[in-house]
């Protein structure tokens, strides 16, 4: 996978040139306040790396809300385009895995927070962050995918290398209504599991239905529980909230389950005992995207294009914003009031 021309591109075929200035949205941090704007800048002001690109598409997460609004603090150098994703051609390489001309992605890897991310119209990055788009999905649809969709294949991935399989059990996933629950849920109904779906949101209840949740909860309805161990409920959880949901999780999995840990949307602590992992085996699997192996990257994204491919993409990320619109999307992500994915036309 770290070679091949996508349907339709051939090596040799005609690329835009980056030109002496393009225009990106950059983050500044003076006087330990954080702001961003859009400027033209040029190549010279990005980055390191081995490969530029011609960028096309990228997406909004909420990490993406973070930074561009100050409201977290996510980059760790300043300025920096900020956007932890992107798709497009290949402009120029140093590296002989890719060509001008190739389709590429990057998702993760430190954009936006040590390098210069996919919020421009030009990006250079390392290259071995950069993914050939698998068979089957064109550039839209990784980002329609994005940090969030590769987030949740990979939790889905380490799961089932720990012995989780289909009929095992029901799989619960917490912030269902979010681009990582959204997805999650759509992989593991494809999948041939039962999901069960957990969101504070009675709005989204026929979005939830419609992509594949079999059961909703209603967060602020749940019984947590005081015992370290409570009735068994789910073989496997997928918790993007943390917190005290966290908490409730370790207590109500079953003997040898699995629970992906991967946001805090609720809260970064975790109170619980040895018991769920001594007395039934329980494993919690910690899911860190950005920082994911480059051969254990490319396997995930095999398995995105074909056995954990998304059913109702337009459904979840249809959204679609322009780049110069992209500052007004922003607050709708720090306030909690967005359902799926945001994508983002750059090109």
């Amino acid at each position: 996978m770290d070679g091949g021309w996508p349907a339709g591109r051939h090596p040799g075929d005609p690329v835009t040139v980056a030109p002496g200035r393009f225009r990106a949205f950059r983050v500044h941090e003076v006087d330990r306040k954080v702001s961003a704007r859009f400027e033209d800048i040029s190549l010279a002001d990005l980055t390191d790396g081995e490969v530029v690109i011609r960028v096309r598409w990228s997406d909004i997460n909420y990490k993406d809300a973070l930074a561009a609004t100050g409201a977290g603090r996510i980059l760790r150098r300043y300025p920096l385009v900020a956007g932890i994703d992107l798709s497009g051609e290949v402009v120029t390489s140093s590296d002989p895995r890719f060509q001008p001309g190739q389709a590429v992605l990057v998702t993760g890897s430190s954009l936006s927070e040590t390098q210069d991310g996919g919020y421009a119209e030009y990006a250079r990055v390392q290259a071995d962050s950069v993914i050939a788009l698998p068979p089957g999905l064109d550039q839209r649809a990784v980002m329609q995918i994005g940090t969030a969709g590769f987030t949740a294949a990979l939790a889905i991935h380490r799961m089932e290398h720990n012995g989780l399989a289909p009929g095992q059990g029901a799989v619960v996933v917490t912030g269902a209504s979010g681009g990582v629950g959204s997805l999650a849920i759509d992989m593991l109904a494809g999948r041939g599991y039962e999901v069960v779906a957990v969101s504070g949101k009675p709005a989204a209840d026929a979005y939830l239905r419609e992509i594949g949740a079999a059961r909703i909860l209603r967060r602020q309805d749940i019984d947590l529980g005081k015992r370290p161990l409570e009735t068994v409920l789910w073989k496997a959880a997928v918790d993007n909230v943390g917190g005290p949901l966290l908490t409730w999780l370790t207590r109500t999995v079953d003997f040898w389950g699995n629970i992906a840990s991967i946001g805090l949307a609720g809260s970064p602590e975790l109170s619980t005992t040895v018991m769920p992992f001594i007395l039934r085996g329980v494993s919690l699997l910690g899911i860190n995207s950005s920082a994911t192996p480059r051969a254990l990257r490319l396997a995930v994204w095999q398995r995105i294009a074909s056995d954990l491919k998304p059913r109702h993409l337009e459904r979840i990320a249809g959204t679609v914003v322009d780049f110069a619109d992209l500052p007004a999307a922003f607050p709708a992500y720090i306030e909690g009031r967005v359902l799926g994915r945001t994508i983002v036309r750059i090109g």
